[in-house]
């Protein structure tokens, strides 16, 4: 084979004259009958163009390039001299060409499925995942790849230099389902049990703080067998970090740092220090605990104001526990959304639980018209003075539980923001969220659960409040704060961590809220609240969602543009044909029997 000398996008003028060799797939074939045979040559690094002189060259050489076609790999060995007729400005070898002395044809293709060289419209996803191989040629998925390893890499070196270990934790560990479902795996050697694949490598990385391994990293493979949704692959990668002997400020402080840090590297891009915000006031605000920062729109309560008025909608609201009314202020909205517009957001906002979206314009002498116009009167100067409403402004109001009125109003919020265009380019809004509520009630089941995980400390202010509270009185218990805190940007979380509870007494506590029995707990969790018994340092950590990390930095908005070989929406490999069925066999060496009847289902 004609080993490579240089690759498609490294030659330069100062080139001109050697004697190169170059390797890769047939991006382009021209043959315009002047006595020249054109072939754009591309690997990875870019585009050459090569030439073959049907004056000069032999004829043998002549027939091989004639049966080139798009795709097929080639190698060719020639002299670099100056692109003749101009240079092309859109490459950047657009000053030189190759003209070919020998070539090799490495391998010749079937017809492509699709030319990933081509530019414009792309095949359907199903299809590019189907020939996954040919996608990644592409260069764009080649870029976006390249930006996932630079960011791998820089990881490692960010935290290595810091004194952060690597140290891998097993794949196959105890199943202690607490959340999303875990993805089991049977045992052969071990009749009736089961392994899991990791949804985290959580306790393994608390262990080994209690081992003295103070600074740790990883960048493992993680498993949920949730619903999939267009951010969620049911395997993914994190970057997972846990440090000891710290508080929230200290974790806060390096994982900042490095965020800053990697978007100052990869993008040039300047971050200034991080907001702290509480859960309280971004889901008070923005209507989410991931809040996008990049525009306005905020929501304001107008409950105190909405009780004076005789409308149904805002007093049943009003008589709910916890009830209240929210109201959105758009900016030049009666001018910009129409009645069609507006009325499929009564609409957009039922899947979220409310009933509608009741709204009202500011017309040009400052009053309220359409809509709840006439309903809201008694209010409008109290109203129009909180809100700053002005001529052209439309208000949207939510009206129910504080739960379904934030969620509501805080989807709304986005949809009305990338309707109107509102958000601006190329631009970075960072921020932290801090003391999340440690549990959340949920009323259909009658239970607590944790609302980041059961092994989140509560704040150090409320370490005796909580070791005394009783788990009857939801209030209170829903009144604890952890030492939880996300990473958000853009409206994304892209990292998540705490304050671990080092304390076996606590952690007990927790299992007991949650409604986990002592023996339930022993059976899942007995080596950790050993391990707590043996001294174990406070200690705390974050993980951060490395494939969203960079979806960000590619500036792609799919989760499988950004993972080599991604799972459909169904969980599917359309190209290697999986999950799929296995024989009786392996069945039978496993002990266990498939009850799956198609023609039942």
């Amino acid at each position: 084979m004609l080993r490579r000398t240089h690759t498609c996008g490294e030659l330069r003028d100062g080139h001109v004259g050697e004697s190169v060799t170059l390797n890769g797939w047939v991006n382009s074939y021209r043959d315009h009958g002047t006595g020249l045979i054109f072939v754009d040559i591309r690997d990875r690094y870019g585009l050459t163009q090569v030439v073959f002189d049907r004056e000069d060259a032999d004829q043998s050489l002549l027939d091989a390039a004639d049966t080139l076609r798009n795709e097929d790999c080639i190698a060719v060995r020639g002299t670099v001299r100056v692109r003749d007729g101009g240079p092309n400005p859109k490459l950047a070898t657009g000053t030189i060409e190759v003209v070919v002395a020998e070539l090799e044809v490495l391998a010749k293709t079937e017809n492509p499925p699709f030319l990933p060289g081509e530019k414009g419209s792309l095949p359907s996803e199903d299809r590019r995942l189907r020939y996954r191989y040919m996608d990644l040629r592409r260069p764009e998925m080649q870029r976006i790849l390249t930006v996932r390893h630079r960011v791998s890499q820089f990881t490692r070196r960010f935290f290595d230099e810091r004194g952060f270990l690597e140290v891998e934790t097993p794949m196959l560990t105890k199943s202690t389902p607490e959340g999303a479902r875990d993805f089991i795996v049977p045992s052969r050697l071990q009749p009736g049990t089961f392994y899991a694949l990791p949804q985290s490598p959580q306790l393994f990385k608390q262990i080994l703080m209690i081992a003295g391994f103070d600074r740790y990293i990883q960048l493992p493979r993680c498993f949920r067998d949730e619903d999939l949704r267009a951010d969620r692959q049911p395997d993914f990668t994190q970057i997972d970090l846990e440090m000891s002997f710290v508080d929230r400020d200290a974790v806060l402080e390096i994982m900042e740092e490095f965020a800053r840090a990697l978007w100052k590297d990869l993008l040039g891009v300047e971050i200034p220090p991080l907001e702290r915000m509480t859960y309280r006031h971004a889901m008070d605000t923005y209507g989410s605990d991931r809040p996008d920062l990049r525009y306005g729109l905020e929501l304001v309560d107008v409950s105190d104001l909405a009780s004076k008025t005789d409308f149904k909608v805002f007093s049943g609201a009003l008589e709910k526990k916890r009830g209240c009314v929210k109201a959105i202020r758009v900016p030049k909205g009666a001018e910009k959304l129409t009645r069609k517009i507006t009325d499929g957001y009564t609409e957009f906002v039922k899947q979220f639980g409310a009933g509608g979206v009741p709204t009202a314009k500011v017309n040009d002498a400052g009053d309220l018209e359409t809509g709840v116009a006439k309903f809201i009167e008694p209010i409008k100067a109290e109203l129009v003075e909180r809100l700053g409403l002005e001529p052209g402004d439309q208000v949207f109001f939510g009206a129910d539980s504080y739960s379904v009125v934030t969620r509501a109003l805080g989807e709304l919020r986005q949809k009305i923001a990338k309707d109107l265009g509102l958000i601006p380019e190329n631009a970075w809004a960072f921020c932290w969220v801090i003391d999340f509520p440690m549990f959340e009630w949920d009323e259909e089941t009658k239970r607590f659960y944790a609302l980041h995980h059961p092994f989140t400390a509560p704040t150090p202010a409320q370490v005796d409040a909580f070791m005394g509270v009783d788990k009857s009185d939801v209030d209170a218990v829903e009144a604890i704060l952890s030492s939880g805190y996300d990473m958000v940007v853009n409206g994304s979380e892209i990292g998540g961590g705490s304050i671990r509870i080092h304390r076996q007494d606590i952690q007990k506590k927790v299992f007991d809220l949650i409604g986990m029995s002592k023996e339930e707990a022993d059976a899942k969790f007995s080596f950790l609240l050993e391990a707590l018994s043996y001294g174990a340092p406070p200690h705390g950590g974050i993980a951060f969602g490395l494939d969203r990390l960079v979806m960000h930095l590619a500036g792609t908005d799919s989760i499988r543009d950004v993972i080599a070989f991604p799972k459909t929406q169904t969980g599917s490999d359309l190209m290697c044909d999986a999950p799929s069925p296995v024989d009786d066999k392996q069945l039978d060496e496993l002990f266990i029997a498939s009850t799956w009847e198609p023609e039942e289902a």
